[in-house]
């Protein structure tokens, strides 16, 4: 095998690389997360966090969350942003195209409102580069079959 094959990233880290590239399209004010959807090493869907289509954005009007001194993983319903995972999954319906069976590499860890969809939609793993303290999506991920992978720090 050649040198460069070597230095091939394998496809995890391929298609994390791309959600963190989709990442830098976020327009959260406090984390900024990319998601894409694989399903047979083809790219179904991608989604990042920030206001739905067409409202302003938090750099425009300020982070509520932020305003009201709210730590990251509490009273998420206080936030103008759809999560980089729920956009990606209404992405690929607004298209008409299937997911279940799929993969979904994304920046930081599923919440649990996140893992709920992802198990209903029918995605089979999920790879992610940060924890996010969740321990109620971790065990509904279990419980739902659905595999969880996190990619090593040397990433």
């Amino acid at each position: 095998m050649s040198a460069a094959q070597d230095e091939r990233p394998s496809w995890d880290d391929y298609f994390m690389q791309l959600a963190q590239v989709v990442a830098g399209r976020s327009t959260c004010l406090r984390r900024q997360v990319g998601a894409v959807i694989v399903k047979d090493k083809r790219i179904l869907s991608t989604g990042y966090n920030g206001s739905p289509s067409g409202l302003k954005h938090c750099a425009e009007l300020g982070c509520l969350r932020e305003a009201l001194n709210i730590p990251s993983g509490q009273r998420t319903e206080i936030c103008r942003a759809v999560h980089a995972e729920q956009n990606a999954l209404v992405q690929a319906a607004k298209h008409g195209i299937s997911i279940d069976g799929a993969d979904i590499y994304t920046t930081v860890e599923p919440c649990v409102l996140c893992t709920k969809l992802l198990i209903n939609a029918g995605i089979r793993r999920a790879v992610f580069l940060l924890p996010y303290p969740d321990a109620l999506a971790r065990e509904l991920a279990e419980e739902a079959g659905m595999e969880r992978v996190r990619l090593g720090p040397a990433f």
